[in-house]
């Protein structure tokens, strides 16, 4: 079994199963997705279910979403899932959008029937349930501080927080013009939430940072240990719940300083595994692979 496929070896079964004594009937696609956890958490709960199948990495060069899909529908393929930077084609590649992930703007779960391509978003409730799960709170009594609003992840996270009852929203982005139209988004879909925007230079950052309780790095920076703490240590303080949607380091520059300073934090992998749940429930009516999924990724951070 190879460690990345390419959309090139969808061509025929002969190719896709060479040498392996399971079909691959599931997959995640991305650009790249050499890095990705998804296999060892979804192949474990197969095996665990004695369901016949393998899950693998698929590397789709931008543009070619709807071709890798059309690939795995004509391989009778059960589904996909999606990462960076394919959840906005893979919206577009589907027949039908489950409301969840219309709201969300984006797909990162497809499901392939006779009917054609439904596409849903797991991140979201993912996300509800990791921060829910780690810090023993309700999201929807928290205030939030989202930093890389503009981001496809930070966009739907925002949106989710919305969603779950958040009354109060910051929005933080290193350009401000980018969640402008998402801060009108958010305020038509619940009038009575109260959105802020902040550039990453706004004097009232600080202030704006110690009004919420919760702190969300949705931003790339911190996946290089080298990296810029995100924020300044000035907005952070000992009251601070702080989760970086980064798994990889466990911890990042961000983390660490929270953790110096006395808050509780959390990082993404919480997040992977608990939308990992959702898919194969989408793909699997009846199961929870939570357990199982849970110890498969813990052998391998």
């Amino acid at each position: 079994m190879k460690e990345v496929y390419t959309i090139e070896d969808l061509a025929s079964r002969d190719i896709l199963d060479a040498g392996c004594e399971k079909p691959a009937r599931l997959a995640v696609i991305g650009w790249p997705i050499a890095h990705s956890a998804s296999p060892q958490m979804h192949q474990a709960a197969l095996d665990a279910y004695g369901i016949d199948c393998r899950y693998i990495r698929v590397e789709v060069p931008v543009g070619r979403v709807a071709e890798a899909f059309a690939r795995m529908r004509a391989l009778d393929f059960i589904g996909s899932n999606v990462t960076v930077p394919h959840k906005f084609d893979a919206m577009a590649a589907c027949d039908g959008i489950d409301p969840l992930a219309a709201s969300l703007g984006a797909v990162n779960t497809v499901c392939f029937d006779a009917s054609g391509l439904t596409g849903y978003n797991t991140d979201g409730p993912g996300f509800v349930a990791a921060v829910e799960h780690d810090f023993s709170v309700r999201l929807a009594d928290l205030k939030v501080l989202i930093v890389g609003a503009g981001g496809g992840a930070g966009q739907a996270i925002a949106t989710q927080c919305v969603l779950s009852g958040v009354r109060q929203v910051v929005l933080v982005n290193r350009s401000v013009d980018k969640i402008l139209a998402l801060q009108s988004k958010l305020q038509a879909i619940n009038g009575n939430v109260n959105i802020e925007i902040a550039g990453l230079d706004d004097p009232r950052l600080v202030e704006l940072s110690h009004q919420c309780e919760l702190i969300v790095n949705t931003s790339a920076v911190g996946l290089n240990p080298a990296d810029p703490c995100v924020l300044p240590a000035s907005c952070l303080m000992k009251h601070h719940l702080v989760y970086d949607t980064i798994y990889k380091p466990a911890v990042t520059p961000l983390t660490a300083l929270a953790n110096s300073i006395g808050c509780r934090t959390s990082n993404g992998f919480s997040m992977l595994l608990r939308q990992g749940v959702l898919s194969f429930q989408h793909w699997f009516p009846g199961t929870e692979p939570l357990l199982m999924m849970e110890e498969a990724l813990s052998r391998q951070s």
